[in-house]
This record gives C-alpha cells, sequence and structure tokens, in this order.
C-alpha cells in the first residue's frame, strides 16, 4: 500500500491525524484547557485548524491573561493551516509540513498537544466534530 491511502479500502474512508491546541495562559504554572484543534489528512493534502476561546476559563486561570493575544496566537494558527499570504513564511509549504510545523513542542501561550489518530471521509466535517466534542 503507498502512502497516499486507498480509500477504497477502508470504505470511503482516510487516515487523519490531529493535536488539541491548548491555552496555558502561565506557563510556569502548567494548567491548561483546549481551545482548538488541528487537523491533516496526507491523502488530501488537507490541513485545518477549527478554535474556539472560552475567555471566562482564560481569564478564571490568569485575570491578567491578554485576551486579546490569545485570540491572534489562535488566528495565526489557523492562518498557517490556509497557506498563502496568512502563512507567513510557511506560505510555500505543503499542508504536510504546515501540520509538523504546527505541532513542534513550544513554550508558548497557546500550545500543541499529543497527536491522535483516525479515519475519516470528511476532514472538514472532522474538525468540526472534534472541536464541539473536545474543546466546546
Amino acid at each position: 500500500m503507498s502512502g497516499k491511502g486507498h480509500a477504497g479500502d477502508r470504505g470511503g474512508r482516510d487516515v487523519y491525524e490531529y493535536a488539541l491546541l491548548r491555552v496555558v495562559p502561565r506557563v510556569e504554572r502548567g494548567e491548561c484547557f483546549n481551545a482548538g484543534v488541528l487537523v491533516y489528512c496526507r491523502a488530501r493534502s488537507y490541513v485545518a485548524a477549527r478554535t474556539h476561546l472560552d475567555e471566562a476559563k482564560l481569564l478564571a486561570l490568569d485575570p491578567a491573561a491578554d485576551v486579546q493575544g490569545v485570540r491572534a496566537a489562535l488566528r495565526a494558527v489557523e492562518g498557517v493551516c490556509q497557506g498563502g499570504e496568512q502563512a507567513g513564511q510557511a506560505a510555500g509549504d505543503d499542508a504536510g509540513r504546515r501540520f509538523r510545523w504546527l505541532i513542534a513542542p513550544r513554550s508558548t501561550v497557546v500550545q500543541p498537544g499529543p497527536v491522535h489518530t483516525g479515519l475519516t471521509a470528511d476532514p472538514t466535517a472532522e474538525a468540526e466534530r472534534l472541536l464541539d466534542l473536545l474543546v466546546r
């Protein structure tokens, strides 16, 4: 079997990977909550982020949190996924390279969680389902 995936072998579904986006308001404390999901499907050259910031949770963990800064960081992740001008230096990278860059560990307020896998016939719908299930 090639790396392209044989959707017919899996009932029209392709392998995808996803990682949660976590907000860590005070890195030194390690407290976090989910604020988005990254979804990558190699067979479809698909990468996307869906985000939802719960301001009440953010301010409960850090009353002095920079809400607009966290929103900007989440929007930046979405921009890298979309590619083009909003992806900055990653503009010319393929979907897989953008996903791998976004899931790299970092010590910032918005951090990726571990990568998980699954099968989907519709990566866009899967991103929405995961956002509803794991974030909202």
